[in-house]
C-alpha cells in the first residue's frame, strides 16, 4: 500500500536521528529513500495478489533488493539461506509489511487469516502474529469506515494493546524498539488520533523510535482512513522502481480501491 510505503520513505531519515516534533519541512526530506520496509510490503502484496508462497516472495524481493540494506540480522540470515522455516521472531517487521492483507480482505476473519499467512513464515512468535493481525485488522476496519474510536475498541478487545493514549503521551519516554509489542500500539495511536494522512505520518515521526517502521504502520492505516493526497501520492510513487509499481498497481486493481 502506498500509504505505508510513503510512511517508510518519510521516516527513513529519522530512524537513527529521531525528530521529536510534528514540525519538519519538507515532508519528503532530500535524503529520503525507501527501505527494507517497502521491499517487504511489496513482497507481501506480490504473494497475496499472485498467490505465491509468502516466504518465496519475501526471499525473491529481498534478494533482488539486497543492497537496499536495513535488514534485521535474523531476517537477513533467513533471507540469505535456503531455509523456509520461521524463526520465532516478534520483530516489528511483521506489522510494517502487512497492510496489503487489510486492503484485500473482505471480512474481519479474512484480514486476520491473510495476516497470519504472510507473517507466520518468519514471525511465528505470538507477539509477532498479534502485531501483524492487529495492523491488518485496523486497515480493514478503516476501509469499512469504522470510526477511530470503534477501531480502537476492536483492537483493544481482541489484542489487549494500550491505545488509550495520544502521541503527546507517548513522545517523552518512547525509545527505539524493534519489537511488535513496543511499536504497533504506538503506531496505531499515531494513526487513530490523526486528522489527516499527513498528520498521521507527522505523529509517527514525532514520537521517535524506529521511525520508518512506525510511520509505515501508521501510514497503512491512515491511507485507509483518509486516503493519500494526490500530490503526496505522486511524489511517493516517484521513488519506486517499475517492478514495485507493477505489483502495487495489481494490488489496487484487485482490491477495487483507487490508487
Amino acid at each position: 500500500m502506498l500509504g505505508a510505503i510513503i510512511g517508510d520513505i518519510v521516516g527513513s531519515v529519522y530512524e537513527f536521528r529521531n525528530h521529536r516534533s510534528k514540525v519538519f519541512e519538507p515532508f519528503f526530506h532530500p535524503n529520503a529513500f525507501y527501505t527494507d520496509d517497502t521491499v517487504c510490503t511489496v513482497a507481501v502484496a506480490d504473494a497475496l495478489v499472485n498467490d505465491r508462497h509468502p516466504a518465496q516472495a519475501l526471499k525473491d524481493w529481498g534478494r533482488r533488493y539486497w543492497d537496499n540494506g536495513g535488514w534485521g540480522q535474523r531476517f537477513a540470515m533467513w533471507l540469505a539461506s535456503d531455509v523456509f522455516d520461521p524463526y520465532g521472531s516478534f520483530g516489528n517487521g511483521a506489522a510494517m509489511r502487512v497492510a496489503p492483507a487489510g486492503l484485500l480482505a473482505n471480512s474481519v476473519d479474512e484480514a486476520i487469516s491473510m495476516a497470519r499467512k504472510v507473517t507466520e513464515v518468519t514471525h511465528d512468535h505470538p507477539e509477532g502474529l498479534k502485531g501483524a493481525e492487529a495492523t491488518a485488522l485496523a486497515v480493514f476496519l478503516a476501509r469499512q469506515r469504522v470510526t477511530p474510536a470503534n477501531i480502537r475498541y476492536a483492537i483493544v478487545e481482541r489484542y489487549g494493546y494500550d491505545l488509550d493514549r495520544t502521541p503527546d503521551d507517548i513522545r517523552p519516554d518512547y525509545r527505539f524498539n524493534e519489537s511488535c509489542q513496543e511499536t504497533v500500539p504506538q503506531a496505531l495511536v499515531c494513526a487513530l488520533t490523526a486528522t489527516s494522512y499527513e498528520d498521521a505520518i507527522r505523529n509517527a515521526i514525532s514520537i521517535g523510535g524506529d521511525s520508518d517502521t512506525v510511520a509505515a504502520i501508521a501510514g497503512g492505516v491512515a491511507e485507509a482512513m483518509f486516503g493519500v493526497p494526490s500530490d503526496v501520492a505522486v511524489r511517493g510513487w516517484s521513488y519506486l522502481p517499475v517492478d514495485m509499481r507493477e505489483v502495487l498497481t495489481a494490488l489496487y486493481r484487485q482490491s477495487g480501491v483507487a490508487a
